[in-house]
């Protein structure tokens, strides 16, 4: 019996007017994998966030989220349907508190209606102080939990980090992509991320999608790389067979000549 992939992109081409920023890309990725997406500065790895989401539509291909095709799905029913993200850079609700911005996402997944907010507000209180406890366990599972009632513009930058991927899990994903997770990030931090993305991947059953320039961290926690030149993949495989590929070694990761 064939197995569905969580998402796999099929000829997946963008272009904005003559520019041509994603050119025919095939990814899949399957069920518990964490797999990365490198290349250059400009090789389109944010454009391809970007097109998964439903921030960009494709020019040609498609692509599919759990062997159902998503082009043409607004965002906000991409998130719904269990896809989530953080950004390259960070966007969380500064004014915020951190656990107030990580309940923002469980809202996404609340049942309560217009019906209870004006009619039930006992239910409606309910749920919020489920979701604000739910909240917190996850700040807790991320080992920042003792900065829950700090504002997130006073976080540290590697815990801002942290937050916004507190934030997207819960919205309860299938999925998580992160955009440059480790940026800013010192090697201590770098190393508590390894743990905390192979936990949520061995602790939640979701699968992970990286962008990342940090070819150690790469190496060290991907399954499966991919690997973009000039928008084209020129490559795929596990993190040895990526090492040794002499395409990627000219167009990416650099050769030292004697």
């Amino acid at each position: 019996m064939r197995i569905v992939a969580v998402l796999e992109l099929k000829g997946v081409t963008k272009q904005f007017g003559g520019l041509t920023a994603v050119s025919e890309v095939d990814l899949k990725i399957e069920k518990n994998q964490i797999c990365s997406l490198i290349g250059p500065n400009g090789a389109g790895k944010t454009t391809v966030f970007n097109i998964i989401t439903g921030v960009y539509q494709v020019t040609k291909g498609d692509i599919f989220f759990e062997g159902r095709s998503i082009c043409g799905c607004a965002p906000y029913k991409i998130v719904d349907m269990g896809i989530a993200r953080t950004y390259q850079n960070i966007r969380l609700f500064k004014k915020m508190t951190a656990v107030e911005n990580v309940m923002t996402g469980f809202h996404c997944r609340s049942r309560a209606g217009l019906f209870n907010i004006i009619y039930n507000r006992r239910k409606m209180l309910e749920e919020d102080r489920n979701i604000r406890k739910r909240s917190e366990e996850l700040l807790e599972y991320l080992k920042i939990a003792d900065l829950k009632d700090e504002l997130a513009s006073s976080l540290p930058y590697g815990h801002q980090r942290l937050l916004e991927i507190a934030r997207a899990m819960a919205t309860q994903p299938k999925i998580l992509l992160l955009d440059e997770p480790a940026a800013g990030m010192n090697a201590q931090e770098k190393e508590e991320l390894i743990r905390t993305i192979r936990g949520i991947r061995n602790d939640f059953g979701i699968s992970v999608l990286i962008v990342e320039h940090d070819m150690d961290l790469i190496m060290n926690i991907s399954d499966d790389i991919t690997v973009l030149n000039y928008g084209a993949r020129i490559a795929h495989g596990v993190p040895e067979e990526i090492q040794n590929n002499e395409e990627v070694i000219e167009a990416y990761l650099g050769r030292s000549d004697s």
